[in-house]
């Protein structure tokens, strides 16, 4: 039991604007916020609580914005595009350090782990 917004499937229960940043990549907190003032939606809906016509509207706005596979396929073009023109930060996600600056010494290994793969698969 769920509305489907933009393909994805959100529990009915959830407020609108958790439903939508919880379940869809690329939309924060304060983007569902944005969207759900465009939309005219008040702050406290649950998703069981909108409107054929909102959803239609939530979906249409949401088709506007850079989310989900083409977010993703823009992010690793950009580390793709770092690493092919030898980078700093690039060479840094090729050998799979932190790249902003963090500490080596200690506390790298989430870093390791997740720079030595492809961050989002397709």
């Amino acid at each position: 039991m769920g509305v489907v917004v933009f393909g994805k499937s959100i529990k009915h229960n959830f407020s609108v604007k958790v439903g939508l940043a919880k379940t869809i990549f690329g939309i924060g907190y304060d983007t569902a916020e944005r969207l759900m003032a465009k939309v005219k939606i008040y702050p406290q809906c649950k998703m069981n609580q909108l409107t054929e016509p909102q959803i239609m509207d939530l979906n249409r706005e949401i088709s506007q914005l850079l989310v989900e596979g083409h977010l993703k396929q823009k992010i690793n073009n950009d580390i793709k595009l770092k690493k092919d023109i030898g980078s700093i930060a690039g060479m840094r996600h090729y050998y799979g350090f932190p790249v902003r600056g963090q500490r080596t010494c200690t506390n790298a290994s989430t870093a390791r782990r997740l720079n030595k793969v492809n961050r989002y698969r397709l």
